[in-house]
């Protein structure tokens, strides 16, 4: 779906109805309460560590993407935020860096990959030649997504826990 015709509606797999819009200030107290319905297991999936609160600097970059540079988008059930998904321009290079996070509930409904693609046609009518994330090697379900969609997945030279995977645009 091109990121143009944002925001829209998409229907899940088990029937959900989902809205993607880009991301609001006042988004901001649903981020926080998003965060508080995250395992354990989710936080350090998406943040690679042990994390109990989301540090305020975190909160700020997510509700106040740098135009320009940056993109968030949402996914609303009801009044809920039950995922989102980012890309932030990576300084002195024609690329960014991706992150996504569903609650709990929400995987294997099909949102992930709405998501990513969403992601992936807004950064290339944006311009950006090349996205790409750091994913825990043990995220087996992010590195069959990112394969799927078109990713290489190549080890880190920094740290053998951790992939990057890669997509030309």
């Amino acid at each position: 779906m091109p990121a143009t015709d944002l925001p829209f509606q998409a229907t899940l797999r088990d029937g959900h109805q989902v809205l993607l819009r880009e991301i609001r200030e006042a988004d901001r107290p649903g981020v926080l309460e998003a965060f508080d319905h995250l395992s354990d297991e989710s936080r350090y999936t998406r943040f690679m560590g042990s994390m109990k609160s989301l540090p305020e600097a975190l909160l700020d970059d997510a509700v106040h993407p740098v135009a320009g540079r940056d993109f968030v988008i949402v996914a609303v059930a009801g009044d809920l935020l039950v995922g989102g998904a980012r890309y932030t321009g990576i300084r002195g290079r024609d690329a960014c860096e991706f992150a996504i996070t569903l609650l709990d509930d929400w995987h294997r409904l099909g949102l992930a990959p709405l998501l990513m693609e969403t992601l992936i046609a807004h950064a290339r009518q944006a311009g950006v030649a090349l996205m790409e994330g750091y994913v825990l090697a043990s995220n087996r379900a992010m590195r069959r997504l990112a394969r799927r969609l078109g990713f290489s997945d190549a080890p880190c030279p920094d740290d053998s826990t951790v992939r990057i995977v890669a997509l030309a645009l």
